[in-house]
Formats: structure tokens, sequence, C-alpha cells
């Protein structure tokens, strides 16, 4: 017969074992659940890039875009969303490179499913009222009301951690806000997109854009602002409350000035 001690090592070990495979089939399903998001967001993605940018969405581009650590991912995903009847066909690729040659946007628009979204993303906010909102800080403080900014140009920046064009953009509109007072407030998506980076990480990031006004971003807000899917995404709004820009993905230094000055004049 076992010992008392002996019982109790075992049945800790037992229920730690337990534990481990709870956590190990948490983030399995965890990473299913990004895959499945991603998967039905590429549409919409590609259309509004397209529509955007002027251009296809490069493999590297829909990697980032859609939090996904590995290209292969991305090539799997697009098979699939190829052979799937659930998708538009919206897609043509280089059969040597698997790049996207071509995005078929009016296919996207005619579908049943992603038709009407795609077209309230693209129809944008330009020259439309600038919704207002209210979000938590990242830091815990009190809560952001837009309200606060009446009468103030300033920018609504939606952008989530590790996105590669929000961390080279971030720090020239950091600098050329700091020039002209120009107040950013910086709706973090990572909890939308169900990323599961942790608040240090994400702090460690944001402390470096001390000036900013760091909120989280929900899925309500970023409806509001036109079903947000494209990362960073800027919405430039003038004194009067108007959004006079809506710009997607990496900006360079020249086309953040002439936006801060088109939401200033």
């Amino acid at each position: 017969m076992a010992s008392q001690p002996a019982a109790s090592a075992a049945a800790a070990q037992t229920a730690s074992s337990k534990s481990a495979q709870r956590s190990a089939s948490a983030l399995e399903r965890a990473a299913l659940d990004r895959l499945f998001n991603a998967f039905f967001k590429l549409p919409l993605f590609a259309a509004q890039y397209q529509r955007r940018q002027g251009r296809p969405p490069t493999l590297v581009e829909l990697q980032e875009q859609l939090g996904l650590r590995s290209p292969g991912a991305v090539a799997v995903l697009l098979q699939v969303a190829e052979a799937d009847p659930r998708m538009p066909r919206f897609l043509e690729r280089d059969a040597a490179t698997g790049e996207i040659r071509r995005v078929d946007v009016e296919a996207v628009l005619a579908h049943p499913r992603f038709g009407k979204d795609l077209e309230r993303t693209l129809s944008g906010l330009e020259g439309r009222a600038a919704p207002a909102f209210r979000a938590a800080r990242l830091d815990g403080g009190p809560v952001f009301e837009s309200a606060s900014l009446a009468g103030r140009a300033h920018l609504v920046y939606f952008w989530f951690s590790n996105c590669p064009p929000c961390m080279q953009t971030a720090p020239v509109l950091a600098e050329l806000a700091r020039a002209r007072d120009f107040p950013v407030v910086a709706a973090n998506a990572d909890r939308v997109l169900e990323l599961g980076v942790g608040d240090a990480e994400r702090a460690a990031y944001t402390a470096r854009l001390a000036r900013f006004t760091h909120v989280h971003a929900t899925a309500e807000l970023s409806e509001a602002y036109g079903g947000v899917s494209v990362y960073p995404t800027f919405f430039f709004v003038n004194r009067g409350g108007i959004v006079v820009r809506q710009m997607v993905n990496r900006q360079d230094r020249a086309a953040l000035e002439a936006a801060i000055r088109a939401a200033l004049e």
C-alpha cells in the first residue's frame, strides 16, 4: 500500500499533468480560432488593400496583417480560399511564386456574405463626422471620451502589437505629432484580434509613444469607424470633427505631414 506522502505526490503530478493538457488544448483552440478568423478576413482585407493601395497585397503583407507567424500559413489559407465554395472567386495568383497578381474587388462586392461589409469599408469616412466613442485606457486610467477633443484637430489611429507597418510608421508619426502639438488617440486592437499579447509587452512599446492617448479598441469601435481590417488605419479629424483624411497601411513622413496639415487647416 502506497504511503500517504507518495500518494499525495502522485495525485499532485496527475493534477499538474491534467492542467498542462488543458493549457495546451486552450492554446491549440486559440491558434485554430486565429486561423479561422484570418481565413474569413482574406476577401475583405485583400479587396480593401487593392482599392486603397492600387495593388494586391504581397504574401509578406498578408502575413503581417493577419497576425500569422509563418509565410506557409498564408499560402495554405490562400489555397483553401481558392477551393472553398463559401468564398468568392477573387484571386489570381502567380503559379510560380504564389504571389497574388490580381484581386477582383467587384467579385467580393457582389458576394452575399462579404459585399455589404466591404462596401461599408470602402466608402470610408472622409467628409463625414468622426464617430464619438468612449474607450478604456491601456494604463487603466479614467475612461477616455472622444468629446474631450471637441474643437481640436486630432488623429484616431488603429494598430496592433508587433504589426510591422505599425512599428515602422508610429515613431515618425510621434515625432510629427509632437512638433505640431497634434493629439493622437492610438486604439490598440490586440484584444479585438485575440492576439494574446500581454499588458507588459504592450506597455514596453507604448512607453516610447508617451504623448499618444493609448486606449483599447473594441469590436464596436472598429465597426463605428467603418469596420477596420487593415493596420494601421488612420483617421485625421479637423477642428470641426470631420474626417479629412483616411489612410491605411505603412505611411511615409511626407504623407503623414500632409494629412496633419489638412486636419489643422
